[in-house]
C-alpha cells in the first residue's frame, strides 16, 4: 500500500512550472496560501483523510481521486470525499468494488445518479478500447498483456520500472 503523501505548496508550484512533457510553463505562477496560475486561484488542501477536505468551501463538486492509494480506490473510502461537500467522485484507477467506466467501451451505461465511479487505470483505458474493437470484430479467446511504465518522480527509491502486478488484466476482463 502506498503511503499518503502530504505535499507542500512550493513543491506543487515547482512541479507544475518545471516537470511537464510540455516544457517549462511560461505563464505566471505564485503562491500565497493558494496556487495562482495566471492570476487564477487553485486551492491546495494538505489533508490525508478525504473526509477532512472541505470541498464545499471552494465549490468543488467533482473530485478526481488520483492518489492511486489502494485504500482510496475502495468505493467506501473514495466516498469519504462526499462528506466534505463533493457531489461526485471519480476514481482515476481500477477499483475492486466501484462501477468502472471506460470511454468508448461502456460509457453509455453511466447513470447521473452514480456518485462514486472508477474511470479505470491508464493501462486499462489503453487496453480496453483496443480489446473492445478486436472482440467486437473478431472475438477474443485469450490475451497476453504487458505493462512497462516509467518511474514516477515520487517513487523514490526506484529499484524496478517493471511492475510485478497491475489490476488492468482483471479490469479489462470486467
Amino acid at each position: 500500500m502506498h503511503g499518503i503523501l502530504r505535499i507542500h505548496l512550493l513543491l506543487v508550484l515547482c512541479m507544475f512550472k518545471f516537470i511537464s512533457i510540455c516544457g517549462v510553463f511560461k505563464g505566471d505562477i505564485t503562491k500565497d496560501g493558494k496556487l495562482y496560475i495566471d492570476n487564477k486561484a487553485i486551492h491546495v488542501f494538505n489533508q490525508t483523510k478525504p473526509a477532512d477536505i472541505n470541498w464545499g468551501s471552494v465549490g468543488a463538486d467533482y473530485i478526481v481521486e488520483s492518489t492511486v492509494s489502494v485504500a482510496r480506490t475502495n468505493l467506501n473510502n473514495a466516498a469519504a470525499h462526499l462528506k466534505g461537500g463533493a457531489k461526485k467522485v471519480i476514481i482515476a484507477e481500477s477499483s475492486s468494488d466501484a462501477l468502472m467506466f471506460v470511454c468508448g467501451v461502456n460509457l453509455d451505461a453511466y447513470k447521473p445518479e452514480y456518485t462514486v465511479i472508477s474511470n479505470a487505470s491508464s493501462t486499462t483505458n489503453c487496453l480496453a478500447t483496443i480489446a473492445k474493437v478486436v472482440q467486437d470484430k473478431f472475438g477474443i479467446e485469450e490475451v497476453f498483456m504487458s505493462s512497462i511504465r516509467a518511474a514516477d518522480i515520487i517513487d523514490i527509491p526506484v529499484t524496478n520500472i517493471i511492475p510485478t502486478y497491475t489490476g488492468a488484466a482483471e479490469s479489462v476482463g470486467r
